[in-house]
């Protein structure tokens, strides 16, 4: 007898868009750390133990300042500048990553998560095997650390998205793509779309993909998602556009892949979405690329500092 196979709600997203992760900073942290959104990167942060205080210089949308006192994990999925004040003696231990999403503030996830997501690591049920080997990782020099554990910060980040997928309200998400896949039925449409943006998607087949009827499927779906399925489904589209474009591919070879009639058409789209001309996008990407901190930039570029005898 065969089973369906259980479906996937994160691949389509980050198989198209993905992220990299790069160690950051691991041990004791004392006095005053800055990280400056200037630099670029968006950020995970473990504290392991101690004692935190994080401020949020200039913003509305966060708290001025934030207490922590047992071990938590916080990620900032988009540049935001942000302290970190330990006591001066007594300083917390870390481990940090910088983290990278294709196409920066385009990145699906990036648009659909809050500024900051801070949870204790006992929250995330499976969270535990990951940073224990994290951490193994990092408390020692062994040939090749530095790319293990760059790649279990990508599986910790991996996991903890799962996790905001079940829970968008205890983590203070709005209505967008990610509430949108926590709903069972909406779900099978968002993950149809993702994984076939280039079909005939009209409302009708949207909705039975769903199990839905065309009203009840429409109302819901702007109510988990904010905007209408069509809506969704153009900025769906597009973003693909601008990350195909990114990699070199000229607009004439993404029509049909898209759903378009032709060129014109998805121009005609991207311009309406975009605000502007695929061509003309492209040379505001070249052109933020080349006055843009460079990858390797040097992370010792923060004011952070280690702890008398660390």
């Amino acid at each position: 007898m065969s089973t369906t196979p259980p479906m996937d709600r994160l691949a389509g997203i980050l198989d198209n868009f993905r992220f990299r992760a790069q160690l950051y900073h691991s041990g004791p942290l004392c006095g005053l750390t800055h990280f400056d959104a200037g630099q670029g990167h968006a950020f995970l942060h473990v504290l392991r133990r101690g004692q935190l205080e994080v401020s949020h210089p200039g913003r509305r949308d966060l708290p001025e300042r934030m207490h922590f006192d047992v071990p938590s994990l916080l990620f900032y999925p988009r540049p935001l500048t942000h302290r970190f004040h330990n006591p001066p003696r007594d300083g917390a231990d870390f481990t940090c990553a910088r983290l990278d999403f294709d196409g920066g503030m385009a990145h699906p996830l990036v648009r659909g998560l809050p500024p900051l997501v801070a949870l204790p690591l006992d929250r995330v049920p499976g969270l535990a095997l990951s940073l224990e080997l994290l951490f193994c990782e990092t408390d020692q020099a062994r040939c090749g650390q530095r790319l293990l554990t760059d790649r279990l910060f990508e599986v910790v980040v991996i996991q903890l998205l799962r996790w905001l997928l079940d829970h968008p309200e205890e983590a203070g998400i709005r209505p967008g793509f990610i509430t949108g896949l926590s709903e069972p039925r909406l779900a099978r449409a968002l993950v149809a779309m993702h994984d076939t943006p280039g079909h005939p998607w009209t409302l009708a087949r949207m909705a039975e993909r769903a199990g839905m009827s065309r009203t009840a499927f429409a109302n819901t779906f702007r109510a988990w998602v904010g905007q209408t399925p069509a809506d969704y489904l153009t900025d769906w589209r597009i973003a693909l556009a601008q990350r195909d474009l990114r990699r070199g591919r000229p607009i004439t070879a993404l029509a049909e892949e898209l759903g378009y009639a032709n060129a014109s058409a998805l121009s005609r789209a991207f311009a309406a979405k975009v605000g502007t001309s695929p061509r003309d996008w492209m040379k505001q990407v070249r052109h933020a690329h080349q006055i843009a901190p460079g990858p390797d930039a040097d992370p010792a570029a923060w004011d952070g500092q280690g702890c008398p005898g660390a």
